[in-house]
């Protein structure tokens, strides 16, 4: 059972942890998928769940180890043959592997994850080969029953190298009824060897309406959320979506828009106000929310001229109106999009050197002024 009071590396702030989460909404297609694969009785060892962040993979592989753990084999009973298979991946909340999850007791389950450093007070950047090691009393212990036993890796990106080649061993020479779910955020990342010995189950964004009910599932307020914009901010990642409601980034991207509808002659004052606002000690993840909007805003204004359509939905009023008046063209867009290009490169080389917040986010807003295309 996990300690309560240690953070853990697998939970949003402000949601509730995968395993909590009873419906994942707008992945029905990786489910489809996965029971297929289960009813055909040649269920894969090894499955590599990918996607963007905060789609719900996590999700995903607590729900597919929940079915695997309390789903038994199918018996044919020679009278009426073997029960039709599932439809869905639920399992209902009162069934005893559903509360041993909650409770972090279920022992055909280990879920590997980036650990937490006593010392330091803080989770270690990695999983190392220390914690695979300890899957080898794992499958010594649940191996007694005779059931199945699952092992979620969350995010298989944190493995080290070692730990990854250790990972790589057991996806070679699976224990027997032992799935393994590898949950990854850039697969391209992972070791090949890896990636070729699973089989992929991909994750999509999700649409507004989607969102709207994974949004409602949190224990979030709603009054404040407009799932369309949330959606488009997010590309449809509803970690991000939370973020974006925890940090008031719906307000914060209006008023990003309403400093470009300056343009080309910026309102200075505005551009003031508006680094400061993420300036300082303690407005570290206001000052990360901002420069990711700041990206997201002159991709969509590039995007705007590119494609000859506004942007739809637009994530805050006038959106639509001012994109178009500053990007009317591919030409204006390929001058945006190297804009873009350079200012993101800037931030992040700002960033790492530590250069102050305030004048570095300045600096970008006035260097728009500069390179603004002009009819």
């Amino acid at each position: 059972m996990s300690d309560a009071t240690q953070p853990e590396p697998d939970r949003i702030d402000g949601a509730p942890h995968p395993r909590e989460t009873v419906k994942l909404y707008g992945q029905d297609a990786a489910q489809a998928d996965f029971l297929q694969a289960f009813a055909s009785d040649r269920l894969h060892h090894g499955w590599l769940i990918t996607g963007p962040r905060g789609v719900g993979k996590a999700t995903l592989a607590w729900q597919i180890a929940r079915f695997l753990l309390a789903t038994p084999p199918a018996q044919d009973d020679g009278l009426f043959g073997a029960p039709p298979p599932p439809t869905d991946l639920h399992t209902a909340e009162d069934h005893p592997v559903s509360r041993r999850m909650k409770a972090g007791s279920e022992p055909g389950l280990f879920a590997l994850r980036r650990p937490y450093d006593e010392k330091a007070k803080r989770l270690k950047a990695q999983i190392t080969v220390d914690e695979v090691r300890k899957l080898k009393g794992f499958f010594a212990l649940s191996a007694a029953d005779g059931g199945r036993r699952v092992v979620i890796v969350d995010a298989a990106d944190d493995m080290n190298v070692s730990a990854a080649n250790a990972i790589l061993k057991l996806l070679e020479e699976p224990p027997d009824r032992t799935t393994l779910l590898l949950v990854s955020h850039q697969p391209s990342r992972l070791l090949p060897t890896i990636r070729s010995r699973c089989r992929e189950l991909r994750l999509a964004p999700l649409n507004a309406a989607d969102m709207a009910q994974a949004l409602a599932a949190t224990e979030i307020d709603q009054t404040v959320s407009d799932p369309a914009a949330l959606a488009a901010l997010s590309g449809g990642s509803v970690g991000e979506a939370v973020r974006l409601m925890q940090l008031d980034g719906l307000k914060l991207y209006a008023d990003l828009v309403k400093l470009l509808s300056t343009l080309p002659d910026l309102s200075r004052p505005h551009a003031i106000a508006l680094a400061e606002s993420a300036a300082g000690r303690g407005k570290e993840e206001r000052l990360d929310l901002l420069l990711g909007l700041f990206d997201r805003a002159l991709t969509r204004l590039a995007r705007t001229g590119a494609t000859g359509h506004p942007p739809d939905p637009e994530a805050a009023a006038q959106e639509a109106q001012t994109f178009q008046r500053l990007c009317p063209s591919p030409t204006a867009a390929r001058q945006w999009a190297q804009l873009a290009q350079d200012q993101g490169e800037r931030l992040r080389h700002g960033r790492a050197v530590n250069v102050e917040a305030g004048s570095l986010l300045l600096s970008s807003f006035l260097a728009l002024q500069e390179g603004c295309p002009r009819s």
